[in-house]
C-alpha cells in the first residue's frame, strides 16, 4: 500500500503540520481525527488496516490531518472569541493549503470529508461550508454542534461555524442546489451517546429537501470498533 508523510510550514497557523496518505487512486478522501487527534490517529486505531483492501486496490485515497483543537474549540484558557479565531485558522489551512496539495497529487478536483466524534463536526461543517470543495461527506457518531464550546459566547462568525444554527435558514441557491448535489452519510450505534444528534442532524437535512441516509447500527457505541466496520461500509 501507498503511504506518503508531507510535512511543511503552515503559514495559515504558524506553526508545523503534518499529514500522512495512503493509497495510490481512487476518489480522495480528507480524515479529521476526533477531539485533539493528530494525523497519525487513523493508523493508530486500525483504520487504515480496515480499510487496506480498498486503498491497495485503488478505490479510495485517504489524506489524514491534525487538528488544532487544544488551541480552538477545547481551550479554556483564551477567550472563546479567540478560539472562533483560530479555528478560522484552521479552516484556511484546510482549504488554502492542505487542499491545493491533494488536488496537486491526485489530479482530481472532487474531495470527500469524513470522521468520527469531534472529527465529524469538522468534515460537515467544512462540507457544509464549501460544497462545491468538498462534494461527500461521511460521518460516523457525529457531534455537529460547537456551541457547548463557547462559554455563552456568540457572534457572527459562531453562528455560521455551527451547522445546527445557520442550516435552518439558510435559503440561498447556490448553496442548497449543491447541497443536493452532494453526498451526505450519517453513521451511528444505538448505543451511541451521538445517536441523538445524528438523528436531529438528519431531520434538519430532510427538512432542506438534502437527499442523504442515517444509518443506526445495532449493539454499536461511540468507540473506534464500532467506526471501523463503518468506514469499510461507507468509505466508499
Amino acid at each position: 500500500m501507498t503511504r506518503d508523510h508531507h510535512k511543511w510550514f503552515s503559514r495559515s497557523l504558524n506553526r508545523d503540520m503534518e499529514l500522512l496518505a495512503f493509497g495510490h487512486a481512487g476518489p480522495s478522501m480528507i480524515v479529521f481525527p476526533t477531539s485533539m487527534g493528530a494525523f497519525f490517529e487513523y493508523e493508530d486505531r486500525g483504520m487504515i488496516k480496515a480499510l487496506a483492501e480498498k486503498l491497495e486496490r485503488g478505490q479510495l485515497r485517504l489524506f489524514c490531518l491534525s487538528s488544532v483543537d487544544s488551541e480552538s474549540w477545547y481551550c479554556k484558557k483564551i477567550h472563546p472569541r479567540h478560539r472562533v479565531e483560530r479555528h478560522l485558522h484552521y479552516e484556511d489551512y484546510v482549504l488554502n493549503e492542505a487542499v491545493p496539495l491533494i488536488k496537486h497529487l491526485t489530479r482530481q478536483d472532487s474531495i470527500g470529508v469524513t470522521g468520527c466524534s469531534f472529527g465529524a463536526y469538522h468534515a460537515m461543517a467544512l462540507a457544509l461550508r464549501n460544497p462545491y470543495t468538498f462534494t461527500w461527506c461521511v460521518t460516523m457518531g457525529g457531534a455537529f454542534d460547537v456551541s457547548q464550546f463557547l462559554d455563552g459566547y456568540f457572534d457572527e462568525d459562531c453562528y455560521f461555524l455551527n451547522p445546527p444554527s445557520f442550516l435552518p435558514g439558510l435559503a440561498d441557491p447556490y448553496y442548497i442546489d449543491q447541497f443536493r448535489r452532494n453526498k451526505w452519510v450519517l453513521a451511528t450505534g444505538d448505543h451511541d451517546i451521538c445517536r441523538a444528534p445524528n438523528e436531529q442532524f438528519s431531520a434538519l437535512l430532510r427538512a432542506k429537501g438534502i437527499h442523504h441516509s442515517l444509518h443506526v447500527w445495532n449493539d454499536s457505541k461511540h468507540d473506534w470498533p464500532y467506526w471501523l466496520p463503518m468506514a469499510e461500509a461507507y468509505l466508499p
